[in-house]
């Protein structure tokens, strides 16, 4: 789960950098289809959760043998 949460949370953040670059991952075209506010809040709900889904999820086996 957290390698979910972080790539999730990275391609979040990167969108973010994006946009104000005229730019967008072809992953996530899609996310302004909806209009400007909606793909805002596709954003923020993806570094959201992403965060989230990093927190609780279980250490690896190799992060808890350290």
């Amino acid at each position: 789960m957290r390698t979910i949460g972080t790539y999730l949370a990275i391609f979040g953040i990167g969108s973010i950098i994006l946009y104000f670059f005229d730019m967008q991952f072809r992953l996530l075209m899609w996310i302004d289809m909806w209009g400007e506010s909606a793909g805002w809040a596709i954003r923020i709900g993806m570094i959201v959760l992403g965060a989230i889904l990093f927190v609780i999820g279980k250490p690896s086996e190799e992060e808890a043998s350290e």
